[in-house]
C-alpha cells in the first residue's frame, strides 16, 4: 500500500513539474534591437559637398576680378559632382558671364577696336559675331553714330543654343563652354520641330499673324511677348511670353517660350546666325 501511494505521488510530481516548467528564454527588447538580424546598420548621411572653392570664386567676383571669377567656376563645373552645387554654379557662372559681355570689365577675349572710315556699328558687329546692343551698352553709347579712330571695347562670340524638349531647358554656350542655362516652355503634343536651326531675325515688340490676321504688339491676342528670335523654319522662333507660369511645361503652339526677362537677354547677345539645336 505505501508503494503503490508513493508511486502515485512520484507521478503527480513529475505531471507538476511538465505544467510549471519556465519558458524558453526570450531576448531582451535592447538586445533585439543589438541584433545583426533584427535591424541593418544605418545607411550613413551623404557628405556635405564643398563649397569652400564656390565661395571662393564668389569672393573673386564680389571684388570685380569677373573674368577670374568665371574662370574659377569653369573649373567648378567640371569636378562638382552635387546636383545642388552643380545648380548654384551654374546660376552664379550665367550671372558673372552676362556681366562680363554688358559691361566694359576686362577679360581675356575682349578687344579694342578703333573705328576705321566708313564702318558702322552693324559692321564691327558682324565682323565680331556680336550685336549692335552688345557693343552700344559695353561702351555706353547712347545713339548709333561712331567717328574714324573712336577706340571700341568689343567682345567676339560663338554662341550656340541648345534646347531640351524633355528636360523644358535652354542651354546657350560660347565656344563650347557654359554660358547660361535658361527654364523654357516648348510646344504642347510634342509640336517643336527636331533638329538644327539658325536665328535669322531679331524683332522688337513684335506682331503676331494668326489665321491670316496681323496682331499687333500690346494686343491682349498677342502671345508673343516682347521680343521675337526668327528660326529659319518658317512659323517658329523663341520669344517671350506674358505667361510665365507656362515656362518648364510643353505648352507653347510649337515655338520655345521663355519669360520676358530671359528673352530680352537672349536678344540682346544673340546675332542672326546663331545655331540652335532641338532635342528631344
Amino acid at each position: 500500500m505505501l508503494v503503490f501511494i508513493a508511486a502515485v505521488a512520484l507521478v503527480a510530481y513529475s505531471l507538476g513539474r511538465r505544467e510549471t516548467a519556465p519558458p524558453p528564454p526570450t531576448v531582451p527588447a535592447e538586445s533585439a534591437a543589438a541584433s545583426p538580424k533584427a535591424a541593418s546598420p544605418a545607411t550613413p548621411a551623404p557628405a556635405a559637398p564643398n563649397r569652400a572653392p564656390l565661395e571662393k570664386a564668389l569672393a573673386l567676383r564680389d571684388a570685380g576680378k569677373l573674368a577670374e571669377a568665371r574662370d574659377a567656376m569653369r573649373e567648378l563645373l567640371v569636378t562638382a559632382g552635387d546636383a545642388q552645387l552643380v545648380g548654384e554654379i551654374q546660376k552664379a557662372l550665367g550671372d558673372v558671364n552676362m556681366q562680363l559681355i554688358l559691361t566694359p570689365a576686362p577679360a581675356p577675349e575682349k578687344v579694342d577696336y578703333v573705328v576705321q572710315p566708313g564702318d558702322s556699328l552693324a559692321r564691327i558687329a558682324k565682323m565680331h559675331n556680336t550685336t549692335i546692343e552688345v557693343i552700344q551698352k559695353v561702351n555706353a553709347l547712347r545713339e548709333s553714330i561712331i567717328h574714324p579712330a573712336q577706340r571700341l571695347r568689343v567682345m567676339p562670340t560663338k554662341f550656340a543654343v541648345a534646347v531640351s524638349k524633355s528636360a523644358n531647358t535652354l542651354l546657350l554656350t560660347d565656344d563650347g563652354k557654359f554660358f547660361k542655362l535658361y527654364r523654357c516652355g516648348t510646344g504642347q503634343y510634342n509640336t517643336t520641330p527636331v533638329g538644327t536651326f539658325k536665328i535669322t531675325d531679331r524683332i522688337a515688340s513684335p506682331p503676331w499673324w494668326k489665321d491670316g490676321q496681323t496682331i499687333p504688339f500690346g494686343s491682349k491676342e498677342n502671345v508673343l511677348g516682347k521680343y521675337w528670335l526668327a528660326l529659319d523654319i518658317p512659323h517658329y522662333g523663341i520669344h517671350g511670353t506674358w505667361e510665365p507660369e507656362t515656362i518648364g511645361r510643353q505648352s507653347s503652339q510649337g515655338c520655345i517660350r521663355l519669360i520676358n526677362e530671359d528673352v530680352e537677354e537672349l536678344y540682346i547677345i544673340l546675332p542672326a546666325g546663331t545655331p540652335v539645336q532641338v532635342t528631344e
